[in-house]
């Protein structure tokens, strides 16, 4: 039996990977696709996206026709849409960040649990092969009890090629959110460890004065319940020329009781320092899973919840982890305990 998609929104290039993803399954049918700015079809249109709806509207208005709805939309819309999707009775997979609002995320919750509808998440960090070595290692004792880690998730800004609502208030929601839910999602994952408290968070902009409001660098220092610290930069500041191919995009460096690890995105292999030895030890990284956060939406969705590394649950503690830790850095309240 197959799956039914509609797809609602393709406001930002990751919904694309998504398509294509679900193209290439047999059992997969892509049935509907739509997007409201005229300027955003023509560009998915031009990006070979087959619109068969004029509006998510009238996507909607034909929900008899589809199982899951896939959106792309604006992060300020995302929220508004899942509650939508899931309460005309359909499993959702979303673009991160899911939302931008803790209501929003109480209600998709509030939602999800009562009709047991899947939500997913493109939270795809997990099935990188670095960091897939990187928990396998952790998990294997070869760091002992992991102390501190390091991460920067460096982007490029792109400012004149990056969508223009990112930089329209009310429609971005925050740096930590959009950037930073990666890190929160996988660190738990990677060490066994549950968060438990914002230290300190912060954004501020002194490079793009033409949108005061928009968060170009963001900072974090958090606490995990092992008391393990956490110390991450995830601003817009790598070099537009090199876009996303800097070291500093995605890289960890976790140091333990009895040495040190580092991965990232980036590097083409994993570097174990050991106490007890006086050379660094080179590990060629796993192959990683391709799609693999996509596949354990579709088992989730068919009843195979056992066998997915990434569920509903798990999709809606990192989200709620991220809008927490976002509130605090703009509210300016430390330290705030983590749920």
């Amino acid at each position: 039996m197959s799956i039914r998609f509609a797809f609602a929104g393709f406001r930002h290039i990751h919904i694309d990977d998504l398509y294509a993803f679900a193209r290439e399954r047999d059992e997969v049918d892509i049935v509907a696709a739509a997007e409201d700015d005229a300027s955003a079809a023509q560009a998915a249109r031009g990006r070979g996206i087959e619109l068969t709806d004029a509006s998510v509207d009238a996507l909607f208005a034909r929900a008899d026709d589809f199982d899951v709805v896939a959106i792309g939309d604006y992060y300020g819309r995302r929220g508004s849409l899942t509650i939508r999707a899931l309460e005309a009775g359909k499993h959702v997979i979303v673009d991160k960040p899911l939302c931008i609002c803790l209501d929003e995320l109480s209600e998709i919750d509030r939602v999800r649990r009562e009709s047991g509808l899947v939500v997913g998440c493109m939270l795809n960090n997990r099935d990188s092969g670095p960091f897939r070595t990187l928990k396998s290692l952790i998990g294997d004792g070869a760091i002992g009890d992991v102390q501190t880690i390091n991460f920067m998730g460096q982007h490029p800004l792109m400012y004149g090629s990056r969508p223009e609502w990112y930089f329209e208030e009310g429609k971005h929601g925050g740096t930590i959110n959009d950037i930073g839910i990666h890190a929160f999602d996988i660190i738990p994952w990677m060490v066994d460890s549950e968060w438990r408290c914002v230290v300190s968070a912060r954004t501020w902009n002194t490079r793009l004065p033409k949108h005061p409001h928009f968060q170009v660098c963001a900072q974090v220092m958090l606490e995990l319940e092992s008391q393990a610290g956490v110390i991450g930069d995830m601003s817009y500041l790598s070099p537009d020329s090199q876009g996303y191919d800097v070291p500093q995009y995605w890289r960890y460096t976790i140091h333990g009781a009895e040495g040190i690890l580092e991965a990232g995105m980036n590097l083409e292999t994993v570097s174990l320092w050991r106490n007890g030895s006086d050379s660094v030890e080179i590990i060629k990284p796993d192959p990683g899973r391709p799609n693999g956060v996509f596949e354990d939406f579709l088992n989730e969705v068919d009843g195979n919840r056992a066998v997915c590394d990434l569920t509903s649950d798990q999709v809606i503690d990192s989200s709620r982890v991220s809008l927490q830790i976002q509130q605090a850095a703009d509210r300016r309240q430390f330290p705030q305990e983590l749920s």
